[in-house]
C-alpha cells in the first residue's frame, strides 16, 4: 500500500474501524489499438485512486467531464475489471470475484445510472421491471414481491398505478424514482449515483435531493454521489474529493474545501461557479484549455499545464497526497 493510502485513511472521515468501501491504489486502464487492432498506448482512466467511505457517509466525486470520476464508479461496481489495485467492500476484496461471487455481492452494491430511461427496458411496464430483481436475487414468492414493489414505489413517492405504465409514458423526475425503487427491492447498502440529477429542472431537482436524502435515512444507505454540479454536491454530501485526469487531488470536509479550496485545480473549479451577490474566493485562478489527453499524462503534476503557480519541479515530481489544513492535498505549493 502506498503512502498516499495510507494518508487518506488517517484524515478521512471515513477513517473508522470498518468502512464500508475502501479502495487502494485502484488503477483503470482501456488499451488504445490502431486500425490492426495492435495496442499502441494505453487511456489512463482511473490512474492510483485511494479512498475510503464510512457506512452511512455520501462521499461526492466532482471534476471536469474525462477526470475518471463515472469510471471509477463502474470499476468498484464491477463493470470495469481493475487494472490494478484493490476494492474492499464490507472487508471483503471485490476486485477480480468469479462472475458467481460478484453476484452475491451485486445486491448489497448497486448503481444509478445518469440515464435512468437507459436502464429500464422499454418493452416491460415498470411493474415488471420491478419484480425481476427479486425474480433474480430473491426466492420470495409472486404475493410477496408484490407487497415488496408496492411498498418500494410508496417509499420513492409514486403511486400503485405506475406499475402499469411504460418507460416511455414516465417524465425524467419519475423515471428516476422507478430507477430508485428497482435497486431499493434489493436493500442495498451502497449506492453510487452517476450524475443523478441531470438533465432535470431545478424544481425536479429539488425534490428528487430530497427524496435521496430520505430513502438514505429509511434504507441506511450510503452513497458515493458523482456530479459535475458543484452547488448540488455541497448541498448533499460529507466529504468530497476532488478528480483530476485520474488522480484524487483533493479530498476532505466539504465545508472546508468549499470555504478554503488548497488544490489549484479544486480553487478554479469553485472560481468559475457563477455566484449572486457574494464574493468569489479568488478571482485570480481561471481554468483555461482543456485537459491533457489521458493517452499522453504530463510528467510530474498533472495540472501544470494549466496550472496558474506551476515551477520547476512541478515538471520533475509528481505531488502525493499530503495533510494540509485538515484535508489531503496533492500539490507541492499547497
Amino acid at each position: 500500500m502506498s503512502a498516499a493510502s495510507v494518508s487518506v485513511g488517517s484524515v478521512s472521515a471515513a477513517s473508522v474501524s470498518a468502512p464500508l468501501l475502501e479502495v487502494v491504489d485502484l488503477v483503470r486502464h482501456f488499451p488504445v489499438r490502431n486500425a490492426f487492432g495492435r495496442r499502441v498506448g494505453w487511456l489512463r482512466a482511473v490512474d492510483g485512486v485511494s479512498l475510503a467511505v464510512a457506512p452511512g457517509e455520501t462521499l461526492g466525486l466532482v471534476g471536469e467531464s474525462g477526470c475518471g470520476k463515472s469510471t471509477l464508479g463502474k470499476t468498484v461496481m464491477g463493470i470495469y475489471t481493475p487494472s490494478a489495485g484493490d476494492i474492499r467492500f464490507a472487508g471483503r476484496e471485490i476486485g477480480r470475484l468469479a462472475r458467481r461471487e460478484r453476484r452475491a455481492v451485486a445486491k448489497d452494491l448497486q448503481y444509478v445510472y445518469q440515464d435512468p430511461g437507459a436502464s429500464l427496458d422499454p418493452r416491460w411496464k415498470v411493474g415488471h421491471s420491478l419484480h425481476e430483481p427479486l425474480k433474480i436475487h430473491t426466492r420470495l414468492s409472486r404475493g410477496e414481491r408484490d407487497r415488496e414493489v408496492r411498498a418500494i414505489l410508496t417509499a420513492v413517492g409514486l403511486p400503485d398505478a405506475h406499475l402499469d405504465l411504460y418507460p416511455h409514458e414516465l417524465s425524467g423526475g419519475q423515471q428516476r424514482r422507478v430507477g430508485l425503487a428497482r435497486i431499493l427491492t434489493l436493500r442495498p447498502r451502497l449506492v453510487i449515483l452517476d450524475e443523478p440529477t441531470s438533465g432535470l429542472d431545478v424544481s425536479v431537482q429539488a425534490s428528487v435531493l430530497k427524496l435521496f436524502r430520505s430513502l438514505q435515512q429509511t434504507f441506511a444507505l450510503t452513497y458515493v454521489f458523482i456530479s459535475h454540479d458543484l452547488s448540488v454536491v455541497r448541498a448533499m454530501c460529507a466529504r468530497i474529493a476532488v478528480m483530476y485526469l485520474g488522480k484524487i487531488v483533493e479530498i476532505g470536509d466539504t465545508t472546508a474545501i468549499f470555504e478554503r479550496p488548497r488544490h489549484p485545480y479544486t480553487q478554479s473549479l469553485l472560481a468559475a461557479v457563477p455566484l449572486i451577490g457574494a464574493r468569489r474566493i479568488s478571482q485570480d485562478f481561471r481554468l483555461e484549455g482543456e485537459p491533457p489527453n489521458p493517452r499522453d499524462v504530463p510528467s510530474g503534476c498533472r495540472f501544470r499545464t494549466r496550472c496558474p503557480l506551476v515551477q520547476e519541479r512541478c515538471a520533475r515530481e509528481e505531488p502525493v497526497l499530503r495533510v494540509v489544513d485538515g484535508r489531503l492535498v496533492a500539490c507541492h505549493f499547497a
